[in-house]
């Protein structure tokens, strides 16, 4: 199972002169893991009656669950990004950062994601932001860079909010940190995270970006929307998504509901909105063509690896890693350094998970250090990689950048941040 996900994965960094599409590989990956796991269980579980092909069933079923539940959001949310695009909704922001010079454009679009990753979660603001970045720049290489900066800033900014970051919204509902303390501690190693990639950036990027003519992709109807309606679609859509976090403390529904509910309306509204056009006049505008720009083989890659790890997981191949870790290092920092690079190679959840459940609360009560740093390191160290997080996934799939290149360009630039963010906490609290 190991050696099959290495080189599912090797296939997935190596899609461009493979020219295999990275979701046939990690879809066949997922299959894979899991088709040995069912095949295999009498010589990885000793009790194999007691896991039994039922055992099994229902435990890829459980993984299903969650993984279902972050494909939903990522494509309610991806929808209403798209339909406030089709109306032209981020011109309210795009036509107020006048900047063109790279650096100054750096920084504004690095801190409006940073503390926007914050207050939604870090997946969502990297695709409003993706979206962002495509009405700002026409250059593919500099729209590469920007939306790499955004992986950075997204999962600097998810790392100090309770709800900004998967492992966080783990760590925050399982009582092993508290909002207030969670905040305190994180914020300003999150913010060299973020800063100290911006430095390097300021230094190496020159010259200004060339903004592409306003022309909306998917249509020629743009001219026939109001600012009116386009306001209203912008603040719904927007408003929709900063619901979310509410809606989920108010219900304790999980996320991809509060976004189904914010998309249920949306659609609702554009539908009466264009009702009296007809459908000849503003068929592009409407839900059912915004669906089809829709980037599902993003969504299917996610899939597939995600069932790979929990295969993995349910194998116990990543209880062994985080006891491998723990023999290893023995000290909390070097522990979690490692579970943070790592977590660029393997999806942070099940990571943190693996820690959560090989580490009781009797022996790092809460608030205590372990699980900031286990937060901060998790969340962070996932942009390493373009596939080591949530948001770098969102933007790999909308932007359609290469695996190779944000190695290349973004890993040394996202290490830099990532230690020194590490060795902040280090200065502060040890």
């Amino acid at each position: 199972m190991a050696i099959v996900f290495v080189v599912g994965y090797l296939a997935i960094a190596l899609e461009h002169p493979l020219r295999i599409n990275k979701a046939a590989s990690a879809i066949l990956t997922g299959a894979i893991v899991w088709t040995i796991l069912m095949l295999g269980q009498h010589s990885i579980f000793p009790d194999a009656e007691a896991h039994g092909h039922e055992g099994l069933i229902h435990h890829l079923l459980e993984h299903l669950g969650d993984i279902a539940s972050i494909l939903f959001f990522l494509m309610g949310a991806m929808t209403i990004v798209e339909l406030i695009d089709v109306h032209e909704g981020f011109r309210v922001i795009t036509d107020r950062i006048t900047s063109t010079k790279k650096t100054t454009l750096l920084w504004v679009v690095g801190l409006i994601t940073f503390f926007l990753s914050a207050a939604l979660d870090n997946l969502t603001t990297a695709i409003v932001m993706c979206a962002l970045l495509r009405k700002l720049i026409k250059d593919k290489e500099t729209l590469w860079m920007f939306a790499g900066v955004v992986v950075i800033s997204a999962n600097a900014g998810g790392a100090w909010s309770p709800i900004g970051d998967v492992t966080t919204i783990m760590l925050w509902v399982g009582g092993q940190v508290t909002t207030v303390n969670i905040i305190a501690k994180l914020i300003l190693p999150s913010l060299v995270c973020l800063i100290l990639p911006l430095v390097w950036f300021s230094f190496t990027m020159k010259g200004n970006v060339e903004r592409p003519e306003n022309v909306r992709q998917g249509g020629h109807h743009g001219g026939n929307i109001t600012p009116g309606e386009r306001n209203l679609v912008f603040g719904l859509g927007v408003g929709a998504l900063l619901f979310v976090p509410v809606f989920k403390a108010v219900t304790h529904l999980p996320p991809f509901m509060g976004v189904m509910l914010g998309l249920g309306v949306l659609w609702v509204v554009t539908e009466v909105i264009h009702m009296k056009h007809g459908v000849d006049e503003r068929g592009d505008l409407m839900v059912t063509a915004v669906l089809r720009r829709i980037d599902l083989p993003s969504v299917l890659f996610f899939l597939g690896i995600l069932v790979a790890v929990a295969g993995l997981q349910v194998a116990g191949h990543l209880t062994l890693l985080a006891q491998g870790l723990d023999k290893t290092f023995g000290d909390i920092y070097l522990i979690n350094g490692a579970i943070g690079v790592l977590s660029s190679i393997v999806d942070n959840v099940p990571l943190v998970a693996a820690a959560m459940g090989m580490y009781p609360m009797t022996q790092f009560p809460s608030d205590h250090v372990f699980w900031e740093l286990l937060a901060f390191c998790a969340g962070t160290g996932g942009s390493l990689l373009i596939i080591g997080s949530a948001a770098g996934v969102a933007a790999m799939g909308i932007m359609h950048i290469d695996f190779i290149w944000y190695m290349k360009k973004m890993t040394l630039p996202a290490a830099l941040g990532y230690f020194g963010g590490m060795i902040t906490f280090w200065l502060m609290w040890h």
